[in-house]
């Protein structure tokens, strides 16, 4: 390897390492998102049928669904799984009529869990990405205290990113009767100054 890229590689790994003692020492907050590991893991699922196309690589499972993923769990009446030559499964759970599908997932290195329901939910195993459409409910624990909620008619959570959006209503349609007026509603609870520091 010629002198100069070996001593630019050399600077690089030294800036990478000078960064992260630095922020160690300053005791920045590093981004919590939810587990890394989840993605990697394999589905494990419980139902009272199941109907599987080989060819097509796509499994329905029907009958008071369980599914675990790592830290994730999914209950709903119906979960539709496919996975992709790149191993990558997607997931598409339904609920009984005037029911809600359940989705549950631990956050990486904290003491906090995500939690959401939704008439149907989509789980992107390759976005790491969980969408809650009707009747959306997303939830965050400390521990076992809620601390935040949101509520829509569709709700987006980014794994990666730990980023979340929440549409009031779903695009071309109103709210019907009595369903909820198409506004966005959230409570957020500020942290308190001891967790703040850590």
């Amino acid at each position: 390897m010629p002198a100069s890229r070996q001593s630019s590689n050399f600077r690089a790994l030294k800036n990478l390492l000078t960064f992260w003692g630095v922020a160690v020492i300053l005791g920045m907050p590093l981004l919590a998102i939810a587990e890394k590991a989840d993605r990697n893991k394999p589905m494990n699922i419980e139902a009272d049928n199941l109907d599987h196309d080989e060819l097509k690589q796509i499994s329905i499972f029907t009958g008071k669904v369980v599914a675990t993923k790592g830290t994730i769990t999914m209950r709903g009446n119906r979960l539709e799984v496919r996975q992709d030559p790149d191993g990558f499964q997607y997931g598409i759970l339904t609920a009984m009529p005037g029911a809600r599908a359940f989705y549950r997932q631990k956050r990486e290195g904290v003491d906090e869990w995500m939690e959401g329901e939704g008439e149907r939910i989509e789980y992107d195993g390759k976005a790491d990405k969980v969408v809650m459409i009707i009747k959306a409910d997303f939830r965050r624990y400390r521990g076992t205290v809620l601390s935040d909620q949101m509520t829509g008619q569709r709700i987006v959570y980014e794994n990666l990113t730990d980023q979340f959006t929440v549409d009031g209503q779903l695009a071309g349609t109103k709210p019907a009767g009595n369903a909820p007026t198409g506004r966005v509603r959230a409570v957020l609870t500020p942290r308190n100054t001891d967790e703040a520091g850590k």
